[in-house]
């Protein structure tokens, strides 16, 4: 690791909070590795961004491994980052640049998800699941393969637990939100609501959760709510980091949109609007591994008898 540099790319946050902990997230994780080379930089909203991060990773280096220190890929990795990368490549000849897969949604981040939920279920005294609805909130996405990947996290926790109604919504960008799917367990009987946020740091989006929550709260006062917050400091996301350091293809191996011709068509033609607000899922036409789900489902789940 002496002549390797690992580059954690976060999104950014508006709220300085939200940035401050994934450095804060950084400094603990060089204290469990103090012989490893770890620095960080932001897609957006932050002072050091992806052009000067790659730079200050690659200074002394042979080789930087860019890690997505994100939960769903949607235009950012899939387009910016592979991109930024190759205009590192020209600038520093010398060294190798590679990147993994973001966090991802696969079995280290259920179990994250999972305990958050048995902490949600001690704080309402642990009542009758079957009573007890559960809703996943996310921050959402124009890319429909990164909502679905959330759809696939409401699925598991359906599977693995015994709640009558297992949830997804978004706190923006695409539907339903959180005040529909609550309105609607409340009219399908659940006494207790457990709200389980997919985000790893706070950030202006966090707060507004809270404030909703507050609100519905004094909406439904016959029901109790319990919100769950942000987990980008659980031991599952340090150990999930470690495996990609290593370079565990189990833990998600390289981004396939790295050198995707695919990608590389869609820059040509001027696809990529930097202004992001474009409809990333529909311009990608991979089929080696992005997921680019089409469906409209909105990942709920349901037992009847």
């Amino acid at each position: 690791m002496n002549d390797t540099t690992l580059l954690l790319v976060g999104h950014g946050s508006r709220g300085r909070e939200g940035n401050k902990e994934t450095i804060n997230f950084a400094a603990q994780w060089r204290e469990q590795h103090p012989d490893w080379r770890i620095e960080v930089c932001f897609i957006e909203h932050a002072e050091v961004l992806l052009d000067a991060g790659l730079d200050r990773a690659a200074r002394e280096a042979k080789r930087v491994v860019a890690i997505p220190f994100i939960l769903n890929a949607a235009g950012h990795v899939k387009m910016e980052l592979p991109h930024a990368l190759e205009e590192a490549r020209l600038r520093h000849p010398g060294v190798e640049f590679v990147v993994t897969r973001h966090l991802g949604m696969g079995r280290e981040i259920f179990a994250v998800l999972q305990g958050q939920l048995d902490r949600l279920m001690k704080q309402l005294a642990v009542p009758d699941p079957m009573t007890t609805g559960v809703i996943l909130l996310g921050r959402g996405s124009s890319d429909a393969g990164a909502n679905g990947e959330l759809a696939k996290m409401a699925r598991w926790i359906f599977e693995d637990n015994d709640h009558e109604l297992v949830d997804l919504a978004f706190t923006g960008v695409t539907w339903p939100r959180l005040e529909t799917v609550v309105q609607r367990q409340v009219r399908l009987g659940m006494m207790q609501i457990a709200i389980v946020p997919v985000y790893l740091f706070t950030g202006v989006l966090i707060e507004r959760i809270k404030e909703q929550v507050e609100r519905l709260q004094r909406q439904y006062p016959q029901v109790s709510f319990a919100l769950g917050t942000h987990f980008g400091f659980d031991k599952g996301i340090f150990e999930l980091l470690d495996r990609k350091a290593g370079g565990d293809a189990e833990a998600g191996g390289m981004l396939e949109c790295d050198g995707c011709k695919y990608r590389e068509a869609a820059e040509a033609e001027h696809l990529h609007d930097h202004s992001h607000t474009a409809v990333h899922g529909e311009h990608h036409g991979c089929s080696h591994g992005h997921n680019h789900d089409t469906s409209h489902a909105h990942g709920c789940a349901h037992k009847h008898d």
